[in-house]
């Protein structure tokens, strides 16, 4: 036995079906479209949603709301994530993507849920006023960063 001589398993392989090839193949004629009608015709599509003329079921639903594209999304954070981190660290967003507490390329809020013991130095794009008190209290400092892409809401960048 060698490689030439192997095949596939019988039932295996099927033949496509070859269709509007005569009479004789069995699909001739109306090529299995069934008789008369849009659907039977060549070019036969209708785009997404068309429901034959009648009003579509997305018009038909009331709109409700508004999303302000303007709105900015946060990834938040609490304090007492950055209770892990060591007396007079500098914790900045890449130090927290590296630790696993944020991801993806949102702006960070720190939040002041939680207590943290070490003074910190936190750079973030935004702080809650209690978790700007907090840290300041415990001789860490807060700075805000400013010229950082904002990811908006809205989907316009």
């Amino acid at each position: 036995m060698d490689l030439s001589s192997l095949k596939p398993a019988r039932g295996a392989i099927k033949k496509r079906k070859r269709i509007g090839r005569g009479i004789g193949s069995g699909h001739g004629k109306t090529a299995t479209r069934g008789t008369k009608g849009q659907k039977s015709r060549s070019g036969w599509s209708v785009r997404p949603g068309f429901e034959g003329g009648q009003m579509p079921l997305m018009r038909r639903i009331p709109k409700r709301g508004f999303r302000n594209p303007f709105r900015i999304e946060y990834q938040i954070l609490n304090l007492r994530s950055l209770q892990k981190f060591p007396p007079n660290a500098e914790v900045n967003p890449q130090v927290l993507k590296e630790e696993g507490l944020i991801k993806g390329k949102k702006p960070v809020k720190i939040l002041g849920e939680g207590e943290i013991s070490n003074p910190l130095t936190v750079l973030a794009h935004s702080f809650s006023r209690s978790a700007r008190e907090k840290i300041e209290a415990k001789g860490g400092k807060v700075q805000t960063i400013k010229n950082a892409k904002i990811i908006r809401l809205g989907g316009q960048n």
